[in-house]
């Protein structure tokens, strides 16, 4: 029996799901078994997982998956991971000593984006600064990054199949009321910007206040408020359905770029390899000239 079950939703990840397994290969903490609970793909997500030595079970949506998943896990900590996620190698040694340190019984960590963009790491900054805050008062966690004992999980049900979104929030909260939740300090994970740049960071933003004030207002969301992306990240929205946050997002980026363009032209470094760049190319396109005019006589 392994101390630690990951359980990781998926569907349609050939992309991303060999990051996620080649970051758990190379980890300090070897005692843990890897659970994919698989929603009917159609591409290689399966076979690539299986490859890796995971345990593939039918799943569904991240909620029943992630159930589906702790149902047949044998650990005694239950970690859930999104496929979209990288962990440094030390991070499941560091976050189970934390975890049993401190006799926490659910935890999350800080996520860093899989991107340079001065955006994102500041969406990222406010995120995770919200977790942090709220571990105390209201304690919520994203289904990437969610640990804790199989024992509360069980107590308390699993994750709730009825909802529609923040599955992941009611869960931590049910379980902060019979267990100490954390946010980690020791470690943290980083997670691709793909669903950002899928719906658009101010509108995703958005849809984020709206599901946070029904829950305040309303309580839980059984029902579609939101339309809710499970994969299919791939198909970009439509220039047709952008909106005005979304073109704000766009000249936002586009200042940034400008911006970090500008700060390497102040680099004299960067300046020499440039010119070093331009000499040469001059160089090549000379030889070029000089050559076919040897070759036409």
């Amino acid at each position: 029996m392994p101390t630690i079950s990951i359980v990781t939703p998926a569907l349609n990840e050939e992309k991303f799901i060999p990051k996620l397994l080649d970051s758990i290969k190379k980890q300090t903490f070897t005692d843990y078994e890897v659970i994919l609970a698989d929603a009917g793909s159609k591409d290689a997500t399966r076979s690539i997982a299986e490859s890796y030595g995971a345990r593939v079970v039918d799943g569904g949506m991240p909620g029943p998956g992630r159930n589906r998943g702790s149902e047949v896990a044998s650990g005694e900590y239950l970690f859930f991971f999104d496929a979209d996620v990288i962990l440094p190698d030390f991070f499941l040694e560091k976050a189970l000593a934390e975890m049993k340190r401190k006799n926490v019984g659910i935890a999350t960590c800080e996520f860093r984006p899989e991107s340079e963009l001065r955006l994102d790491k500041v969406m990222f900054h406010f995120a995770n600064l919200s977790v942090r805050i709220n571990q105390y008062l209201d304690p919520h966690a994203a289904g990437f990054a969610i640990f804790m004992r199989k024992e509360i999980f069980n107590k308390i049900g699993g994750f709730d199949e009825t909802l529609k979104l923040a599955e992941d929030h009611d869960l931590v909260s049910r379980a902060a009321k019979i267990a100490p939740f954390r946010m980690l300090e020791d470690v943290y994970l980083t997670v691709s910007i793909r669903r950002l740049e899928k719906e658009g960071r101010f509108s995703l933003i958005q849809k984020y206040f709206e599901v946070e004030w029904h829950l305040l207002t309303k309580g839980k969301i059984r029902d579609d408020i939101i339309e809710y992306q499970f994969a299919d990240f791939e198909n970009k929205n439509s220039d047709a359905v952008k909106s005005i946050l979304d073109e704000f997002e766009k000249k936002i980026i586009e200042a940034e770029k400008f911006l970090d363009e500008l700060e390497k032209i102040r680099n004299p470094a960067y300046l020499l390899e440039k010119a070093v760049e331009t000499k040469k190319a001059w160089d090549d396109k000379l030889n070029q000239w000089f050559h076919g005019l040897l070759g036409e006589k």
